[in-house]
Formats: C-alpha cells, structure tokens, sequence
C-alpha cells in the first residue's frame, strides 16, 4: 500500500493517457497490401479507399466497410458455397467455378453445362454500394444469361461452337456488371453433360459418319487404282502398238532391201521375179509350219504348197540360198564373159 501511495492521481492519470494514445496510435495504424484495398467510412458514410502501404485513420470512428463474398468449394463432385465478410477486397482477377446448370436446347435436350468465371473488382466503391452480394450477383448473372444464350442454340451447334458461347456470354454480362464496379475478363463452359440416352444415340450417330466416311474413301481410293491402272493399261498399249509398228516398219525395210539385192543379183526380168517370189512364199509357209503343227497332231498342207515346198526344194539343191545364188550368179556372168572373149578371140582369129 506504500507503493502505491507513492503514485500521484496524476502521474496515474497521465500514465492512463499514454496507454490511451498508444491504442489509438496502433489501432489508427493500417497497412494495406499490394493489390489489396479498404473502404473506409467515417460516421457511416463513405470517406475515402485506402491503398496500398501504411494509411493512418482514426480509430472508432473511420470504419472499414465489409464486403460479402461467396465462393464454391468441391468436395468430391458436389459444390459447397462458402460465405465470408471481408474487410480487405482484392482488386486481383478472380475466378468462380460455380456449379453445373440445366439448360434447355432449342431441339429440347436437357444438359448440364458447369462453367467458369474470372472477373476482377475496378471500382472497390461501387462494388460495396451498388450491389448487397457483389460475387452472388455476378454469378446469378452469369447463370441466366449461360442459359438465355445456350437456349438459342442446338445440341450440335452447342459442341461445335463453343468459344462463340463464351464470346457472347461475356459480351452480355459486361454492361450490368460494370454497374457494379467489376470487369469480366472471360467464361469459360467447361463440362457439358447430357442424358445417358442421348449420348448413346450421339456415340451411334459417329460411329454410322465414320463408317460413312471410311467407305467412301476406300471407294474413292478404289477408283483412282483404277483409273490409274486403265491409264498404264492404255499407255502400255500405245507404247506396244508404237513398238510393233516402229518393228513392222524395219522388217519390211529389211525384206524390201533384201528382195532388191536379190532381183539385183538375178535380174530384172520376169522370170526372175517370178524366182525370187515363189521363194518367198515357200519361206512363209515354212514359217507357219510349226504353228500349225502347235494346234493338233496332224498338219494339213495344200496341194499348192506342197508344190511349192517341192520348187522350193528344188531351187534350194539347185540355188541353194539367195545369197549363193548371187553369188553363182555373179560368177556365171563373169565366166561367161571370159568365154565369150575366148570364143570372140578364136572367132577373129580364124
């Protein structure tokens, strides 16, 4: 009791002050992070924001004005909403991925669409003053306009278009949440689930259009080898045809070649001709001999060939070949010569 004693009501009541001060100081102290902002309000109204670093208020009477959110927590495959005052709003983009919604097609197929929203806070004022649930607000937004848009479209339209979806989406969503003081940035459908029995019609539906298009490659395919294969056919055949005709064409200058060596050799004179004629048919039809005689066991010759073969014979033991025939005949025509002289030469003599 002397202890106290000691103390004067007004060193106790200074002391009182500064422990006043010291709370008023430390609770009039705020720091504010980065990307992070406070409403402020004095006396309940609206005073000022503050930003980011260190901001001094004063205590019990500027206030920070909270703001409601709501987020979605999965657990399994349910949504579980989460709701939380915060005193601190985050002006970072955010994203909601708010729970699968039935949505009605223009061909009357119920699916379940669940998507994904990110939005960020522009305006912290607006965001607390305009509107009482700022992240209920925008995701009701986001579902009736998911459903007004995806109510105008077919089931096949609605795979198929997707990234028109969430163009138009976004488009409808930016004039009233701008209201509000957020920006949406995207949305994003992400899962689309459909009745069991229309997917199993839609699986049926593939399987037929794969089928379909399998067919008619291998049908298309099927006619370019054949095409291909008629147009080497035809080549191949204009090139034998070009070769057999190119073929003809130098026998028959062979023979007529041959045929004047030989009439030059014998002569131009009927007979020889004639000679040299039947001697070429008696070679065509020794030709042809061993063709015929490929067709049956018993060969058939004319009686006019058989004649022919026997001339032809003759001419052969008598001629011989064509080429010992000029050759006889050259030295016939040389030896006669040389007689004729010898006869001449007697002839003058006597």
């Amino acid at each position: 009791m002397d202890n106290f004693s000691n103390f004067s009501p007004s060193l106790i009541f200074g002391l009182i002050i500064v422990v006043i001060g010291v709370m008023i100081v430390v609770k009039g102290l705020v720091v504010v992070r980065q990307s992070e902002v406070m409403v402020i309000e004095r006396l309940g109204s609206f005073n000022r924001l503050l930003e980011s670093g260190v901001n001094i208020i004063i205590p019990f009477i500027d206030q920070p004005r909270p703001i409601s959110m709501i987020r979605y927590q999965k657990l399994g495959d349910e949504y579980h909403p989460i709701a939380s005052t915060e005193v601190r709003i985050d002006r970072r983009e955010t994203v909601m991925d708010f729970p699968g919604q039935p949505v009605v097609t223009t061909d009357n197929v119920t699916v379940t669409i669940n998507g994904a929203l990110y939005y960020q806070i522009i305006d912290p004022k607006r965001a607390v003053y305009e509107v009482e649930n700022m992240s209920q607000a925008v995701e009701v937004l986001a579902k009736t306009t998911l459903r007004s848009v995806v109510g105008k479209m077919e089931l096949d339209k609605l795979f198929e278009s997707r990234a028109e979806v969430n163009n138009e989406i976004q488009s409808a969503m930016e004039d009233a949440a701008s209201k509000w003081g957020v920006k949406i940035s995207r949305v994003e459908v992400q899962d689309i689930e459909m009745p069991e029995e229309v997917e199993s019609a839609m699986r049926l539906q593939m399987a037929a259009e794969r089928k379909r298009r399998a067919t008619v490659t291998e049908a298309e395919g099927e006619k370019s080898a054949a095409i291909a294969m008629a147009q080497g056919q035809r080549e191949s055949a204009i090139l034998n045809a070009q070769g057999d005709r190119e073929s003809a064409i130098l026998r028959a200058q062979g023979e007529q070649e041959s045929i004047k060596l030989v009439l030059g050799a014998l002569g131009d004179q009927d007979a020889d001709k004639n000679t040299v004629i039947g001697y070429l048919l008696g070679q065509s039809y020794i030709k042809m001999l061993p063709q015929m005689a490929q067709n049956g066991e018993r060969v058939f010759v004319p009686y006019e060939s058989s004649a022919l073969l026997g001339s032809m014979g003759m001419f052969r033991e008598l001629a011989g070949a064509p080429e010992d025939t000029v050759a006889r005949h050259l030295r016939e025509q040389s030896s006669h010569g040389i007689r004729n002289g010898i006869v001449g030469g007697a002839a003058s003599g006597s």
